[in-house]
């Protein structure tokens, strides 16, 4: 990040929970060079998603558990590696091929400043602009997701694009271990490593659950590194809920040159809410009883006051 870059939006993720000293001290040049903070910040925006992702699905249920396991990936790109700027909204673009997964970015873009909490909260609801999976042209979705398997193609096909252009923009692609059951995946990857798309990084949602059951008992995909390394790409295996992990992962794939990059992620639903973690532990969808998302945000919202705190001192 360059100079001042982006201390406008971690002023405003951060909030009012501290004062004007504390945001001077995290202003963009700080927190690209002190790695500890830029962590920190980001595990407070990660927790902030989360919450947003509970208070939606309060009302209709929803993907809660996909949305709350991704949290540390959505504050990752959306507050860091998408290049966010307050004059040309994110500079590199993101596909969300599962769009039943929108609830994530729903979330950070609540954080961001995008929509509104009381926009969330129609999620699902007769006449929404908010949908359960997005459709082009909504604000921050890049294509109509929901048949899954399509959005690594049309990745690829951006990529390729934006490298014709000699555009020096980043292409993203998150989708599902179970979505790469599907053939098209592999198509894709097929395309992206022949034409050595430097430029796409593939994040695989790896929670090893379908809508039906693990996704290795339905159809193994396993081991899904050395498959994507196969058709031609770097592949590297993280813990989708370590912000350290994630961003390694990210500079990683910035440095790889005449290949695509393929993130495994291995999540765990509802990660980071231990009472909903527990008594859901294979929750693909969920209504779940008010106590319950009370008890949830509950512990998230301690989590977010002792963050907060920290990085204040």
């Amino acid at each position: 990040m360059g100079a001042g870059r982006n201390s406008w939006i971690y002023s405003r993720a951060i909030g009012s929970g501290c004062g004007q000293s504390c945001k001077d001290n995290r202003g963009g040049t700080a927190m690209s060079k002190n790695r500890e903070n830029r962590v920190q910040f980001l595990e407070l925006i990660a927790a902030k998603i989360r919450r947003n992702v509970l208070d939606i699905c309060m009302q209709r249920g929803g993907y809660a558990g996909q949305g709350v396991a991704l949290a540390e990936i959505a504050a990752c790109l959306y507050f860091d590696e998408l290049r966010p700027d307050e004059n040309q909204w994110f500079y590199d673009r993101f596909v969300m091929s599962n769009g039943h997964d929108a609830i994530m970015s729903y979330g950070a873009l609540a954080v961001h400043g995008s929509y509104s909490i009381e926009e969330l909260r129609t999620y699902n609801a007769d006449g929404t602009k908010i949908d359960q999976s997005p459709i082009e042209g909504q604000l921050g979705f890049e294509i109509t997701a929901g048949s899954l398997g399509q959005g690594p193609s049309q990745a690829a096909g951006i990529a390729y694009g934006e490298r014709l252009k000699a555009s020096d923009k980043r292409i993203y692609c998150l989708f599902s271990d179970g979505e790469i059951q599907e053939g098209n995946v592999w198509e894709a990857a097929m395309f992206a490593g022949h034409q050595k798309l430097s430029n796409l990084v593939y994040i695989i949602d790896n929670n090893n659950l379908g809508a039906t059951g693990s996704t290795q008992e339905i159809l193994g995909v396993e081991p899904v590194p050395e498959k994507f390394e196969a058709f031609g790409f770097a592949a590297r295996r993280i813990n989708g809920n370590s912000v350290e992990e994630v961003l390694e992962a990210f500079e990683e794939a910035k440095q790889t040159s005449n290949k695509p990059y393929a993130m495994v992620c291995d999540t765990r639903l509802f990660e980071g809410i231990s009472c909903l973690q527990s008594a859901l532990p294979t929750a693909h969808y969920v209504a779940v009883d008010d106590a319950d998302w009370q008890a949830g945000l509950d512990e998230i919202n301690q989590r977010i006051s002792d963050l907060t705190a920290q990085a204040c001192n």
